[in-house]
């Protein structure tokens, strides 16, 4: 290869390594997806009381201390990762169905139908996501599964608009064309030539949304809204060491510490996904 191909090449091979804050993200993610899966695998049990052994520190018995009830903090942890990906997950897959099934519906059919369901998002639209969900969990009741629920019912409306204007914006291709013309019926015309598209945007849009989704898990437990005690969750974690914050800081350091690095990991890989995907955006190396 010569030079001047060599030189012109260079930046396509640069664009296809991975940057160090993509490989960050993927490290810290990693990590996390591995001390939830690994949880169930330690010696400890999140939930066992020892009073005896309360607010004891770190040391062999156990490796990050317990709080105020004697219960070991790096259990209490891992369990709490498990408990918060595992809720996300769900919550990513309820939007997901519910953007896409509303949105894709309202693109399709157009007229007044178009027209209601944008009307009932505008309604959600005007309301920030986090009070919403207060309010949806104050009316279904607490609880993980109201939890996720109300945050996937906060959000849905983000999605759903997005894949209408994709669909309205897609159905206009020669090729969607050529498949109506056809005779194909509209959901295959929909899940065949316009759903691939749309599935790129939304996988951008979730992987940077779920830190978000993250904080409003451990915000809703924090407020006494969320996932009750004494499930290991990080919000509820924080919450219970709050009347200790003078005498034991490190129990709410742990809990606030993994939330950050959670919430870095996910919106570093989705700044990535969002790069690799649309090249016009992708910066040089980090």
């Amino acid at each position: 290869m010569s030079a001047l191909a060599e030189e012109a090449a260079a930046p396509a091979v640069r664009h296809r390594r991975p940057r160090r804050t993509t490989l960050a993200g993927l490290a810290l993610v990693g990590t996390m997806i591995l001390g939830a899966l690994a949880a169930p695998l330690l010696p400890w049990d999140p939930e066992a009381v020892d009073l005896m052994a309360r607010l004891e520190g770190p040391g062999a018995a156990h490796w990050l201390g317990t709080d105020h009830l004697g219960r070991d903090v790096l259990a209490r942890l891992l369990h709490g990762a498990s408990v918060s990906l595992g809720a996300v997950a769900v919550i990513v897959g309820l939007i997901l169905a519910l953007g896409i099934g509303v949105g894709g519906l309202s693109g399709l059919l157009g007229g007044r139908t178009d027209r209601i369901v944008m009307r009932v998002c505008d309604g959600f639209l005007t309301v920030p996501t986090f009070v919403l969900a207060m309010f949806m969990v104050g009316a279904l009741g607490t609880g993980l599964a109201n939890v996720m629920l109300a945050i996937a019912l906060s959000h849905w409306a983000w999605y759903a608009r997005l894949v209408r204007g994709m669909v309205l914006s897609l159905r206009e291709r020669d090729y969607v064309a050529a498949a109506i013309v056809s005779g194909a019926s509209r959901p295959r015309v929909f899940v065949e030539h316009i759903l691939p598209g749309v599935l790129v945007q939304l996988v951008v849009l979730a992987s940077l949304d779920i830190g978000h989704m993250i904080l409003h898990v451990a915000g809703l437990s924090f407020l006494g809204l969320g996932v009750t005690p004494p499930t290991p969750e990080w919000g509820v974690m924080i919450n219970d060491a709050r009347e200790f914050i003078w005498t034991q800081p490190t129990l709410m350091l742990w809990p606030g510490l993994m939330i950050l690095l959670t919430v870095m990991g996910f919106n570093l890989l989705g700044d990535a996904l969002r790069d690799r995907l649309d090249p016009t955006l992708a910066g040089d190396d980090h």
